[in-house]
């Protein structure tokens, strides 16, 4: 197996403690020649589909020579299976909870995957609760450094990992309804609805829509930018990451509509 020259990681870790630092020790003592790109560590605690949706929007961006180490782990310490899977030339290390699955959809989908199993791969002694240490960041080091994947442990059957389920994503003649599947720092409200499904349902930017929630209806447009309504106005948008987003210009979003990461909205074309 060719060695990769970037590793990727991805966490819930939070910046506030040693963690991120530890796992990025651990990696370099293994794989001194190998780059880090650290894309986030703070996503929410434990918060499986936020992880998910970070790292399928960011996969296409992320170099293609690369191990990709994702690890929001809630089920630490128990059953559940650390494994790499393969996609393509790029590597993907974590565990099998499902949060790497839209990622790997996006580049075309799982080609194999095996059990990170083989102790010779781990620090000599496995914590109970920081397995990104012990497990993941040792094996993402390792694939760097040239190890192949089936080395680790015996494969896995893809049809048998695990996935999260798929955000609320519809479409009812006029009405559209959507998961909330990202709420960023401003308080914008990043939907499941791409460009090419509202297009399909006959919405396009110029279309009037509704918001409904919480048994009110309020008038949205569809507009190219946040600068295309006044100060604390609202409007939807194409994002960039080619999702419908619901914002406030200069405000905030999920405070004006009591909207929040999980919720389902309802947008109506008037």
């Amino acid at each position: 197996m060719s060695r990769k020259k970037w590793i990727t990681f991805l966490t819930d870790y939070g910046l506030e403690n040693k963690f991120v630092g530890i796992c990025h020790g651990v990696m370099a003592r293994i794989a001194p020649d190998a780059r880090v790109i650290d894309v986030t560590h703070l996503v929410p605690r434990g918060d499986l589909g936020h992880g998910a949706e970070i790292f399928r929007q960011a996969v296409p961006y992320l170099p293609e020579d690369a191990v990709h180490l994702t690890v929001v782990d809630p089920g630490v310490g128990t059953p559940r299976k650390p494994v790499v899977l393969v996609v393509g030339d790029q590597l993907f290390v974590g565990p099998d909870n499902g949060m790497m699955l839209r990622a790997a959809d996006e580049l075309g989908g799982v080609d194999a995957a095996y059990a990170l199993d083989d102790p010779g791969f781990r620090l000599g002694t496995i914590s109970n609760t920081f397995h990104g240490r012990d497990i993941f960041a040792p094996a993402a080091a390792h694939l760097a450094a040239g190890v192949a994947p089936e080395e680790f442990g015996p494969a896995v059957p893809v049809d048998e990992l695990i996935r999260i389920p798929d955000p609320v994503r519809r479409n009812e003649g006029d009405t559209f309804y959507a998961e909330v599947v990202v709420e960023d720092r401003f308080g914008n409200l990043q939907t499941s609805l791409d460009s090419g499904f509202l297009e399909s349902g006959g919405a396009t930017v110029g279309t009037k829509l509704e918001l409904i929630s919480n048994g009110e209806t309020y008038p949205i447009p569809f507009v190219h930018t946040f600068g295309s309504v006044a100060e604390g106005e609202a409007l939807a948008h194409i994002d960039s990451a080619d999702r419908l987003a619901v914002a406030v210009n200069l405000g905030s979003a999920a405070n004006k509509f009591s909207l929040h990461e999980g919720d389902t909205l309802t947008l109506r074309r008037s």
